[in-house]
């Protein structure tokens, strides 16, 4: 789920962004600072979307940049259990498949891809042995959370699985609701 976070930091101007506008540069230093950030209280930072307010700058002597209060709004990306996701598939293992929904991949276990027992073809493919379904690199496929991991905050983990109703290769659901 993507969320509009406020937040308040002092943001640090160096002395080269002096002759930039300085909202401009103050936005560009909270880009360099927050893009692509990963905690768990805000998750992963997508965009810096709107600086609220800016205070009065603060000198530090010795350091020659200028500090400004700041509150600004971020675009973050919050993976929630359950969530219904729609992606394409980015690659094929022996194991699995790996989907892109944005800001992350997730991974869906070769026994989450359909109700059917599935094998792995050399050719980066995933065969359904009764139903001849098959899963490929680029395919548009609609997946759901079951299990989100932040035990290495730098590279959070995502589990999806397409065994439910509703979900799976997106031809799979048009087929399946006209049964």
């Amino acid at each position: 789920m993507f969320y509009k976070v406020k937040v308040k930091d002092y943001i640090r101007l160096p002395p080269d962004r002096f002759t930039d506008d300085m909202n401009q540069g103050i936005v560009g230093e909270i880009k360099k600072k927050y893009a692509g950030y990963i905690s768990k209280d805000l998750n992963m930072v997508i965009d810096v979307l709107s600086v609220e307010k800016v205070e009065e700058g603060v000198l530090i002597p010795g350091d020659g940049a200028t500090y400004y209060d700041t509150t600004f709004y971020l675009l973050c990306f919050e993976p929630e259990l359950h969530e219904v996701i729609h992606g394409r598939i980015k690659d094929i293992a022996d194991f699995g498949a790996f989907i892109g929904i944005g800001p992350i991949d997730g991974m869906i276990h070769i026994s989450q891809t359909m109700n059917d027992f599935v094998s792995f073809s050399k050719d980066k493919t995933l065969q359904g042995k009764d139903t001849k379904r098959s899963l490929r690199v680029n395919d548009r496929c609609v997946a759901r959370i079951i299990a989100v991991s932040y035990k290495d905050i730098a590279n959070p983990k995502l589990g999806l699985t397409m065994r439910q109703p509703g979900l799976g290769r997106e031809d799979w659901i048009e087929e399946d609701l006209k049964k």
